[in-house]
């Protein structure tokens, strides 16, 4: 069975690098957000970012106590923290709402980004 290391370097190396889709996975955030602390320590911006589903969607974190920014405004109807939506184009594709733990976050994240060309 393979550990978090383990799956993580799979997912790295798994699939060859694509060319830049435009796309983004916004963090949708507060400071005090529990869960939001937990997915930094446990998944984090740099892990993300270095991952191949991080290759095709970079994320963006934001903040959204200070509120949305102008480019993202079509962003709606969210909640709760974290919140994490996959956007291209200034359209949402999809999103996952809150952080239960890694290994759930990189399935739905990858069933998340099937949605990308």
């Amino acid at each position: 069975m393979l550990g978090r290391r383990g799956l993580f370097i799979g997912l790295i190396a798994a699939t060859p690098a694509r060319a830049e889709t435009g796309a983004n996975l916004l963090m949708l955030e507060r400071h005090d957000c529990p869960w939001c602390r937990r997915w930094l320590r446990e998944v984090g911006e740099n892990s993300w970012n270095l991952s191949n589903l991080g290759q095709r969607a970079p994320l963006r974190r934001v903040d959204v106590a200070a509120g949305l920014p102008e480019d993202l405004r079509f962003v709606s109807n969210w909640r709760f923290t974290p919140t994490f939506v996959l956007v291209r184009g200034g359209r949402e594709l999809g999103r996952m709402i809150g952080y239960q733990a890694d290994h759930f976050f990189w399935q739905q994240a990858e069933a998340l980004l099937a949605r990308l060309p």
